[in-house]
């Protein structure tokens, strides 16, 4: 039986310990590398080529919706499995429709884990009880006349890493060391955002980030 290879990627030490803890039982599962944010997680995964990808959607620097989009452009066959403390549906939507396999709330029972990674290695789908049961009650109820959801406002990928750094506080000289370009490029990334989003200033664009889910709510920016 080929062994599946798995990447971690969450912020928190503790629960990766736990998660790696977890997948070491398994004889069939072995966990290659762990990433600390979601830049990390990307070029963990250009290094390791991991079958599966273990990602929490709240990561500093690049949160775990836009890794997964980068990760999928470049890696299409890369399987990932989100596991987050969010089950609201825009936030199950959202990654689905960027590719993920399947979508592991934090509250699922231990045992779910493994589960669930050889099932999105199999090139299956794998949700959490909980959301499919409501996906399920959702769809039979579906009332063709609802109101129309809102309409997304499309972001390029570097605009949403620049709207991240923005939220978590970051000045446009350090936005512009993190992501190896021009203070003036920085500039022109904030304005489109602005202009996008119909925003005028940085407390916009953080609740922004914090509605999409970009950020936690937790986080507190420096507003400047």
């Amino acid at each position: 039986m080929k062994t599946i290879t798995v990447l971690l990627a969450e912020d928190h030490m503790i629960v990766r310990e736990g998660l790696r803890a977890l997948l070491n039982l398994e004889t069939d599962i072995e966990v290659v590398g762990e990433a600390e944010n979601g830049r990390q997680t990307v070029e963990l995964t250009r290094k390791l080529s991991p079958d599966v990808i273990v990602m929490d959607i709240a990561m500093p620097l690049l949160n775990g919706m836009e890794a997964t989009r980068q990760i999928l452009h470049a890696r299409p066959a890369t399987r990932v499995l989100i596991l987050s403390a969010h089950s609201d549906d825009a936030y199950v939507e959202r990654v689905m429709t960027l590719g993920a396999a399947g979508y592991l709330i934090k509250q699922t029972a231990a045992s779910a884990l493994a589960k669930a990674v050889r099932a999105v290695a199999a090139g299956k789908t794998f949700f959490s009880p909980s959301i499919s049961r409501r996906f399920s009650t959702s769809e039979a109820g579906a009332n063709r006349n609802a109101a129309p959801k809102p309409r997304h406002v499309a972001l390029t990928s570097r605009e949403t890493e620049v709207l991240q750094l923005v939220a978590e506080g970051l000045a446009n000289k350090q936005i512009a060391a993190e992501l190896g370009i021009s203070i003036k490029t920085v500039e022109k990334h904030r304005q489109s955002l602005m202009d996008k989003l119909n925003v005028h200033d940085t407390a916009g664009l953080t609740r922004h980030a914090i509605a999409a889910g970009i950020i936690e709510s937790s986080i507190q920016p420096t507003i400047g």
